[in-house]
């Protein structure tokens, strides 16, 4: 029976694949989980391993000279103030990260690595991509375009498969819907929040972000999914040395389930919501995208004028489509112009008003909730999630015609997270 290393094990992505494969304890026998801290119980075959993935290679190694896997999961990150200190870090921690297999010697049992990255690998973070995003549509690459660490770790990860005669697998999901415990970088719990506090302050729920970006169409990751598409990909024979797009297998829209998130909540959509919509009132640019920090800088959200409730923030220069303008004959399309994230109500400021926050206080007094999960929500990257001005999708093709069968409603991913955010008591059981 194989078993299994998990780093990364209380993120989002890494939690679920730790949950997924603990829930088949005969084929799963045992299941490394590595982290700096366990936020919460296991199962029986579920062994908590404490681990610094910004250590050297060497103090990794001495945590981890007990542990031996058959096939391997990496789902760390780390979010830091540029893109070059992404690729830096995030780089440095796989890197790492495998040396110490190697120096430990427990990269003799290990059959297949598993990397999780993201949809950031078609520059979905710089505007418009081609779409469908496919597997082999090309990187961008070049003194044009800023580093991506993505890049990075996937050719670490291919040299250290070369050396030592292992296989590998890439997952790239989008806009994951998921939870875990005291992880707020998560569109779930900031959207969860913010239609509470409208409903609290006697409100319709209205759409925050881009009047466009409500019909337009966006492609979603189930955490759960994505873990079990983890599990098949590490054992089926098809899957090795390839990177996949790992999404629900729906395409979806704001327009349809705004709605339901409404409904959800026991409010109404605003019949006139983008009445008298103007975001582009305010501008900042991004300068390339090429200066990130935390989901912010680099998004360049929040920065506009605060005497205005919208916020336009102008993207890179040219979005990634521009990369395949000649081939797909777009040469001068108005698509290939620079993009932008447009917010009809700016969330960061809307969440620095006095009157958002007393009416979250008076809910979490009310029902018992955690007071801090507001000002750990990320209204900077919802914000951005919900601004973009250009569809996102993702085809799941390339996996289909390997075997993989996964497939999961959107809106039911998210309302099943609504669930989890109450249970936690991160939003409240009433409606």
């Amino acid at each position: 029976m194989p078993s299994a290393i998990v780093a990364g094990a209380t993120g989002i992505l890494g939690r679920e694949i730790v949950l997924e494969l603990s829930r088949h304890a005969q084929q799963w026998p045992t299941i490394h989980a590595l982290s700096r801290s366990k936020k919460e119980e296991y199962a029986s075959n579920v062994i908590h391993h404490h681990i610094d993935l910004l250590s050297s290679a060497d103090e990794m190694a001495e945590d981890l000279k007990n542990v031996r896997g058959d096939y391997v999961f990496f789902a760390a990150y780390m979010q830091k103030d540029s893109e070059q200190e992404n690729w830096d870090v995030n780089g440095a921690l796989l890197s790492n990260f495998l040396e110490a297999l190697a120096k430990t010697g427990a990269v003799q049992d290990v059959k297949r690595i598993v990397l999780v990255t993201g949809a950031k690998q078609y520059g979905v973070h710089l505007g418009t991509p081609k779409n469908p995003m496919l597997e082999d549509d090309p990187w961008l690459t070049g003194s044009e375009w800023p580093p991506n660490f993505y890049y990075n770790q996937q050719n670490i990860l291919h040299a250290f498969c070369k050396q030592h005669n292992t296989e590998w697998v890439v997952t790239y999901p989008n806009d994951v819907i998921g939870f875990a415990v005291g992880n707020f970088m998560n569109l779930s719990i900031t959207l969860g929040i913010y239609a509470v506090v409208s409903k609290e302050l006697g409100q319709d729920l209205v759409f925050p972000g881009s009047p466009d970006f409500y019909t337009m169409f966006d492609s979603f990751t189930n955490s759960k999914l994505h873990a079990q598409f983890c599990a098949w990909a590490a054992l089926d024979p098809r899957a090795a040395n390839e990177a996949f797009n790992v999404v629900n297998g729906d395409t979806e829209s704001w327009q349809n389930m705004w709605p339901r998130v409404a409904s959800y909540f026991g409010m109404k959509v605003k019949p006139d919501q983008f009445a008298g919509a103007q975001p582009g009132a305010d501008e900042k640019s991004a300068a390339n995208a090429g200066v990130t920090s935390k989901f912010a800088s680099y998004l360049g959200l929040g920065g506009a004028d605060s005497s205005s409730q919208s916020s336009s923030v102008s993207l890179a220069d040219k979005p990634p489509i521009s990369a395949q303008a000649s081939e797909h004959g777009l040469v001068n399309h108005p698509i290939t112009a620079q993009a932008k994230v447009e917010q009809y109500i700016d969330l960061v400021k809307w969440s620095q008003r006095d009157d958002v926050k007393a009416a979250w206080s008076k809910v979490a007094d009310r029902e018992g909730l955690q007071h801090d999960a507001f000002d750990k929500a990320t209204w900077q990257f919802l914000g951005f999630v919900l601004g973009r001005r250009y569809n996102l999708v993702q085809s799941m093709s390339k996996a289909r015609k390997l075997g993989w069968t996964g497939y999961v409603d959107t809106w039911e991913s998210l309302e099943g997270v609504f669930g989890e955010l109450r249970e936690n008591k991160i939003l409240p059981q009433t409606e």
